[in-house]
């Protein structure tokens, strides 16, 4: 099979289809194999640690509550045998990975969709230490995207190393910037599940990923040290190099998990020292897209063990969940709590501070528009039930009151709505407090919009999708003005979201649909209009009903599409008599 776009294209589909494994016996242009779909299902990756997820939870439980041991000790008796496992193990005898030496260009030049920069490895664990550092416990370990052919770089001698923001690598390379050190990488490619699980695990800063790779693989992490790099000796594929320092080249595009391409930027550049690899490796890859995708299992399992250290990392936050069919960063969903002031009435207060936290730390910093309701009113009310919450949220939502707007700030690196790379706003929407409304799925008898809208489809009891013509600036920004004043003279009031969009079929055909393409194409503080929109003094509010703009603009990155030959040569394959004839 062709890596060049066919491997990813037959992925995709087995992947839809919830099918197996795939083992890729000859790729073209490589004497190496390719496995991917690994993660395909949920029940598979339990499947895969199910015999360390319970243990790894446990202990889990007892860095949230260590007075849980007291309270059931019989339930955590396996839990220092647990822990024994974190530990990185020198290896001195065994080191499969060193069977062989190749080179990149030997390697299955996976590439995923047609305007890929090149060949890229998308499951690669990046190892990093800080300068002067041979302890692995200070080690970083991090998928990191990494680019191995194409745009400018020499091939076998630079590949490209994509980093964003608040990942543990960048504390490394600012640290090396400041000393004559050269910054050595190692990148590790296959071996154990629980390593590349352990390279995307959000751990605390200054904790090694490698004791979570060793726990949840229920053996020790397997290292040794070749020409001062850090190799996994359980790795099928290991590549060394240096970072060069204050040195950038032209990476990407690179189709990505939002589901549009992030496009071509600089970043930094590695030297390659040596490609080493096991006897009969396996070359692990996955393909990136719009969610679901083979990497939301990790996203699933992460959540899973993560969820009762919430509370602890985030006082108040009962649960949050970053909504994996909106591209994880675009929309965050959570449950805090008001403790404080019981005595009065009831309005977003504490949940405020949580959102303020939720912002201000790690991976959920990243999170654009952030959705917050205040826990009490609904026993069942959980982030994952994400029809429920929304019903919840517009129920009590007060516009006047509970939109909270940060401009000109920092937003996903891959997220392209902003005003610039990296450069963006953020939306808290906040509610607490009893129903204020009846939502409902019927216009107003005498409704009409503006001309230039049309198409009005019910997503939801209280989403309204309504399309428009392809955006076009101030020209379109005057239009949606226009759509709110015309509105002005309805009552609206069950309906206190309103997404303007290039296709309302398509938001209303899916509640996913509608997640993605509202969150993903909207930046709040130039997409977010309201009826009866008013200032005072720096507060922003509307007294009807929120307007999101969530067509696609001129600046935003393109969409992922297949190419057409490619999926008619594909198409064989599945056809009755193919080979995956199963599966189509």
């Amino acid at each position: 099979m062709d890596p060049d776009l066919e491997m990813a294209e037959v992925h995709r589909r087995i992947f839809d289809a919830k099918g197996p494994a795939l083992l890729f016996e000859r790729v073209k242009g490589s004497p190496f194999q390719a496995v991917s779909n690994l993660y395909g299902t949920v029940e598979r990756t339990e499947f895969i640690f199910r015999d360390t997820l319970d243990k790894v939870k446990k202990v889990i439980e007892l860095k949230a509550d260590p007075g849980n041991f007291f309270k059931n000790p019989g339930r955590y008796l396996s839990a220092p045998f647990t822990a024994l496992t974190a530990l990185p193990k020198k290896s001195f005898f065994q080191k499969p990975v060193q069977f062989g030496l190749t080179s990149i260009d030997q390697l299955p030049q996976i590439k995923s969709w047609p305007m890929d920069g090149g060949a890229f490895i998308t499951l690669p664990q990046v190892l990093t230490l800080p300068p002067g550092s041979r302890n692995l416990m200070q080690s970083n370990l991090g998928m990191y995207r990494i680019q191995l052919s194409g745009n400018d770089y020499i091939l076998n001698r630079e590949i490209g190393l994509h980093y964003q923001l608040h990942r543990g690598i960048g504390i490394h390379h600012t640290a090396y910037n400041e000393t004559e050190e050269p910054f050595r990488a190692s990148i590790f490619v296959g071996g154990p599940p629980s390593h590349a699980f352990a390279a995307i695990m959000p751990m605390p800063e200054g904790m090694s990923e490698l004791t979570f790779a060793g726990m949840l693989g229920g053996r020790r992490f397997r290292y040794f040290w070749e020409n001062d790099f850090v190799l996994s000796a359980d790795a099928d594929f290991v590549i060394t190099g240096i970072v060069r320092k204050n040195f950038k080249k032209p990476e990407g595009p690179f189709g990505d998990h939002l589901g549009y391409y992030s496009l071509t930027h600089d970043f930094p550049v590695m030297e390659v020292e040596k490609v080493y690899h096991r006897k009969n490796p396996l070359w692990h890859f996955t393909v990136v897209g719009r969610p679901p995708q083979e990497d939301s299992s990790f996203g699933y399992l992460i959540h899973k063990l993560v969820e009762l250290l919430t509370p602890q990392e985030f006082p108040g936050i009962v649960e949050i969940n970053a909504v994996d069919a909106a591209g994880v960063h675009p929309l965050l969903l959570a449950v805090g709590s008001e403790r404080y002031m019981p005595f009065r009435d009831r309005k977003p207060e504490e949940i405020l501070t949580q959102a303020n936290h939720l912002l201000g730390k790690g991976q959920t910093s990243l999170a654009k528009f952030l959705f917050i309701a205040a826990e009490g009113d609904d026993p069942r009310l959980n982030t994952h039930d994400m029809p429920r919450f929304f019903k919840y949220v517009l129920e009590r939502v007060d516009f006047r009151r509970d939109l909270h707007f940060f401009t000109n700030t920092t937003i996903d690196t891959l997220d392209y709505s902003g005003s610039g790379w990296n450069a963006g706003s953020k939306l808290v929407v906040a509610c607490c407090g009893d129903s204020k409304r009846v939502l409902t799925s019927q216009l107003p008898s005498d409704f009409s919009m503006p001309p230039e809208f049309s198409n009005p489809k019910f997503i939801e009891k209280g989403i309204l999708a309504a399309e428009a013509p392809v955006f076009k600036g101030e020209e379109s920004r005057a239009s949606i003005e226009k759509l709110s004043d015309q509105l002005a003279s309805y009552d609206l009031s069950g309906i206190p979201l309103i997404v303007v969009c290039d296709d309302s079929d398509f938001l209303a055909s899916r509640f996913e649909n509608f997640l993605w393409a509202t969150f993903t194409r909207a930046n709040p503080s130039h997409d977010v209009y309201g009826v009866k929109s008013f200032t005072k003094f720096k507060h922003w509010g509307c007294d009807g009903p929120m307007i999101i703009d969530a067509r696609k603009k001129p600046h935003h990155a393109p969409e992922l599409i297949p190419d057409k030959k490619v999926q008619e040569r594909v198409d064989k394959l599945f056809q009755k008599g193919g080979e995956l004839e199963k599966w189509g």
